[in-house]
């Protein structure tokens, strides 16, 4: 059996040897270095299933800060599979990214474009199985850095510079109270760890830094910071929760999560912007879960949001090469790409939450949670939101379909490594909206 540790160990490896053939290998495609994360990224997560489960106790004394039990474990499958998908995505987005990096030569950037997700991936990993305050700040500070010099890669676009400003600043004051948080408890934890899953009030960077970072990288933010922050979240705050207190605060924050996440989505014209304002709404949504104790749901809803977040971003990545991420540039896309279309109905379905989707049970079990722990308030609030969901997801459906494509407008290309890849998340959104169990075996 593999030790744990040694996973993350393995993606750092692969960066450090991905980035140094990047330098030397001066005539080497940079795509290449693309499918070699992927073909290092999909073995390590072939290694996963070969890690013993175990706790801190019976880890080394060295490791007494890491864990890596079941729920570690499942969500560094969940960093994984995110990392690949995003590095699909970059593959597509490699034109725009040569269009925003000053170069002398062809492809300069391409190499630490594909590079820096590798480095995120295992900071993630290591959040996973953080049981100590330490460890959680060394390796939240790792994601963090990563993602400012993704956010603001495409240095000629003024949006790109201005979202990773804006990203380090207000992240900077949300590290410097984690470095407080163990002093001060349970709230300033929250305060901390809201700027990761763009929680309310602490959501003031998500809009203007989706819009502005390269598409990819916007994903990764979406789903990866995310799935990281949730899971330091189900660790650090249950002994809070004991206060009923703490409880109230976190079921304040839910609420107003849940209600300006969905009723700021409302008006947007500009996909990556509604995308970001969903992406507060599902935080809402977890939150749900969280204050329920229900790690289940978490989990479960996290693997549906990575697919259908992941889907739709995915499109979006071919959709606006050449265009813009405007609403208007999807309309008639069902002419020009009946399958991007049919994908992103699929992802936007399973976002609003319709029946026989992942994001319908994921939706389900978070409800089922709350009801469980009697709160029925709660429960109330996120079902009439999720009707204004239907609103905002359908009107891109209604673009796609009913509005009639510009005539300049032409076919789109879909490579075979990213029609492979949409398949596989549209075959996913569907087989967990009817049969989750492999989900919750992988949590025991």
């Amino acid at each position: 059996m593999i030790p744990a540790p040694y996973l993350e160990v393995a993606v750092l490896v692969l960066g450090a040897i991905i980035l140094l053939v990047e330098s030397f290998a001066s005539q080497l495609d940079r795509r290449f270095l693309a499918y070699a994360a992927l073909c290092g990224l999909g073995v390590i997560f072939l290694a996963t299933f070969f890690v013993a489960p175990q706790s801190s106790a019976v880890s080394a004394p060295l490791w007494n800060f890491y864990s890596a039990d079941a729920l570690s474990l499942f969500f560094k499958r969940i960093a994984l599979a995110t990392t690949a998908g995003v590095l699909v995505m970059m593959l597509d987005f490699a034109p725009s990214v040569l269009l925003g990096v000053p170069a002398a030569t062809p492809q300069s950037g391409l190499g630490e474009f594909f590079t820096l997700p590798l480095f995120t991936c295992a900071g993630l990993m290591w959040m996973a199985s953080a049981i100590d305050f330490v460890l959680i700040f060394v390796s939240l500070e790792l994601v963090t850095i990563s993602f400012y010099v993704l956010v603001g890669f495409t240095r000629r676009n003024p949006a790109s510079l201005e979202a990773a400003v804006k990203y380090l600043v207000l992240s900077a004051v949300a590290t410097e109270l984690e470095q407080n948080a163990a002093l001060f408890g349970g709230v300033l934890v929250i305060v901390a760890l809201g700027f990761k899953i763009a929680a309310v009030p602490f959501h003031i960077w998500v809009a203007d830094v989706y819009q502005g970072a390269p598409t990819p990288v916007t994903a990764y933010l979406s789903v990866g910071s995310k799935a990281a922050g949730f899971i330091v979240l189900l660790r650090v705050l249950e002994p809070f929760l004991i206060l009923p207190r703490m409880r109230t605060v976190l079921v304040a924050i839910a609420v107003l999560t849940l209600i300006y996440g969905n009723l700021a989505a409302l008006p947007q014209t500009n996909v990556k912007r509604l995308l970001a304002y969903s992406s507060i709404a599902h935080a809402g949504y977890l939150l749900v879960a969280v204050v329920s104790l229900s790690g289940r749901a978490v989990a479960f809803y996290l693997v549906a949001y990575l697919l259908m977040t992941l889907l739709s971003f995915a499109v979006l990545v071919l959709v606006s090469q050449g265009g813009s991420d405007q609403l208007e540039n999807f309309a008639g896309l069902s002419q020009r790409s009946p399958f991007l279309a049919f994908a992103m109905l699929v992802a936007m379905a399973s976002l609003a939450g319709v029946p026989f989707t992942a994001g319908f049970l994921g939706k389900f079990l978070v409800f089922d949670a709350a009801v469980s722990a009697h709160h029925f308030g709660l429960v109330v609030v996120a079902v009439i939101t999720v009707g204004a969901g239907f609103y905002y997801y359908f009107k891109v459906v209604r673009a796609i379909y009913w509005d009639v494509a510009p005539s300049s407008a032409g076919k789109i290309v879909v490579s075979p490594l990213t029609r492979f890849s949409i398949i596989v998340m549209i075959a996913g959104t569907f087989l967990l909206g009817v049969y989750p169990q492999p989900i919750f075996d992988a949590l025991r």
